[in-house]
């Protein structure tokens, strides 16, 4: 009975053994799992950000080739697309330089929305107060930025000077015209004095510049 009872034991000891190692292995597949669950997390994170990037990427390249198609097949009816190359403006009026023919702060490829008389003249008010700001940015440093700032707006400036003067009544064409030759006269003076990082004479030539931009807002706004 006792012989029995002995073997009983073993048979136990035996039987929990392999609980034992069960046991083990579950926490030892639990630390795996747990390391794998936050590689795999941080594997997930990175697939879902390459998605988003690439889900990004192909909705960005559908909106442009559907914007595209629409703009081509709707160019005659609303009048809002462009069908072909950037449009070349031109001046009609006496507002280059007598000098060059042109004007040396004029920029290529930009291209000049119509937007009527009254929006030009909006525009014109507009960028001459912008102007008017670029005082704070002129410094021994900024020149760059100086030169690129002012060449864009002016460029707007000298063909919405344009329209406006082929727009105005006949006894207004003569002063919109002397106005926007000073004003544009003064930014070239004004370019090629910051284009040289002459600091002293770019914030001379800017405070005579600011005079004609203030006339130039007053005018705008009649």
């Amino acid at each position: 009975m006792a012989r029995a009872t002995n073997l009983s034991g073993i048979f136990e000891a035996f039987s929990i053994i392999p609980k034992l190692h069960e046991v083990e292995n579950i926490r030892k597949k639990a630390t795996d799992v747990n390391f794998l669950s936050k590689r795999t997390d941080e594997l997930q994170e990175d697939t879902l950000q390459t998605t988003r990037r690439l889900a990004l990427g192909l909705a960005s390249l559908a909106i442009f080739s559907t914007s595209r198609a629409a703009g081509i097949s709707l160019a005659e009816d609303n009048g809002y697309w462009l069908t072909g190359p950037i449009p070349v403006p031109s001046a009609k009026n006496k507002i280059t330089n007598e000098d060059t023919g042109t004007r040396s702060f004029l920029k290529r490829g930009i291209y000049i929305a119509n937007i009527g008389t009254k929006g030009r003249m909006h525009r014109l008010k507009k960028y001459a107060f912008d102007l008017l700001a670029l005082e704070d940015l002129i410094g021994p440093d900024t020149f760059n930025y100086v030169l690129k700032y002012l060449r864009l707006k002016s460029t707007f400036m000298y063909f919405d000077f344009d329209e406006v003067i082929t727009a105005a009544a006949d006894g207004e064409k003569q002063p919109l015209t002397d106005l926007a030759n000073r004003l544009f006269d003064s930014v070239e003076k004004l370019e090629d004095a910051a284009k040289n990082q002459n600091l002293p004479r770019t914030q001379s030539l800017y405070q005579d510049t600011t005079v004609i931009l203030q006339e130039v807002m007053n005018r705008m706004m009649a």
